[in-house]
């Protein structure tokens, strides 16, 4: 399946750092250049500590999965491209923890 590049809802799925148990959030995300990103602003979400943890994640769009592996970008100007794509407004310009899924198989 094919995506526009751009915002999406998405459902990511991981794997609790504490429980071991399958956790699942639906959040706005942005598919780029064949990944999927996720951001916040602050890195106290379960949902971005649980994927830092176990990088072994499962997003899902619409009746679609796609096991990925999860890491943080470290690249600023990646981080700020994708805030752009997610936000056509001021919190384009907030700094953010971007979370990168790079789909798998």
């Amino acid at each position: 399946m094919e995506f526009k590049e751009g915002p999406l809802r998405a459902t990511l799925s991981t794997i609790g750092r504490k429980t071991g148990k399958e956790h699942a959030v639906e959040l706005r995300a942005v598919y780029y250049r064949g990944n999927f990103y996720f951001s916040r602003r602050n890195p106290d979400s379960d949902w971005l500590k649980n994927a830092a943890a176990n990088p072994d994640v499962t997003v899902i769009i619409g009746d679609t999965s796609f096991p990925g592996r999860a890491s943080v970008v470290k690249d600023d100007a990646l981080a700020r491209k994708i805030s752009a794509l997610k936000y056509s407004d001021r919190r384009s310009e907030d700094s953010r923890i971007v979370l990168e899924v790079r789909p798998c198989g």
